[in-house]
């Protein structure tokens, strides 16, 4: 029997995911990571996309670098751009990577000098269905340390809003404490972080690329005013106001 065109897809997706996770480096590579206080990290990048309301398939893609550990904006680069790759769950990258990427290419070309040392993810890496998700993605391919912070729990390999998870969340007593997110196999995927004191909700950091998920997890914590690392809610922040303001008919 002939598989349909998405079966295909998902078919070659899965192979080319399997290629790239080969190259995923799980380990601090940057001497500034091996540091308490992370001294000669100078400049961390932020992305996101957001979209027109009702539209799946215009968004802005968006990029800022802040600098460290001030974190302030020092670049910001907003882009219409038209997402053709359908969207098909744990494959969410062949959708969105390829714009990203392009913007930290046109920083590199205008302003090599101002190129994060890191670049924060709204989504997930390691902690993933294939243990590659959108922040593995961006950092295999641009070659950057990349962390992935995601809002919303990913229910995958085990991993789920249980009682024992609820309560996890509960114990979370203070900004800067976590939790592992555990795998059937026993291999963790990620922590649950409590970002801020004053917010309940933890965040999900997980590995992208080139850097320990200890160092990830302490790292998003000190790039926290709230509970979403400041270079991720910049990026949302600055490509929702472009969109805002070029499409104000379509409210996001």
């Amino acid at each position: 029997m002939s598989l349909s065109a998405d079966e295909e897809l998902v078919k070659q997706w899965e192979s080319e995911q399997a290629s790239l996770r080969e190259h995923v480096v799980e380990e601090d590579t940057e001497a500034w990571q091996r540091r308490p206080d992370f001294s000669g990290l100078e400049r961390v990048g932020g992305v996101d996309l957001s979209f027109i309301k009702d539209d799946h398939a215009n968004a802005c893609a968006q990029l800022v670098v802040l600098n460290y550990p001030d974190l302030e904006v020092l670049y910001e680069d907003s882009q219409m751009v038209t997402l053709t790759a359908p969207y098909i769950a744990g494959f969410l990258a062949f959708r969105e990577t390829p714009y990203l990427l392009e913007a930290l290419q046109r920083l590199e070309s205008s302003k090599p000098e101002l190129m994060p040392q890191v670049v924060f993810v709204d989504g997930n890496g390691l902690f993933h269905y294939r243990e590659f998700g959108l922040a593995c993605h961006l950092g295999v391919l641009s070659g950057l340390p990349c962390v992935g912070v995601a809002k919303n729990l990913l229910q995958v390999q085990g991993v789920s809003k249980s009682e024992e998870h609820q309560s996890q969340v509960a114990a979370l007593q203070k900004g800067e404490t976590a939790f592992p997110l555990t795998a059937t196999s026993g291999r963790v995927l990620g922590k649950a972080l409590r970002s801020s004191d004053t917010s309940t909700k933890p965040v999900y950091v997980s590995v992208g690329h080139k850097i320990s998920l200890d160092t990830a997890v302490s790292l998003t914590y000190s790039c926290c005013r709230y509970r979403v690392p400041e270079p991720v809610r910049q990026a949302d922040i600055r490509s929702r106001e472009y969109l805002r303001i070029h499409f104000p008919a379509a409210e996001t």
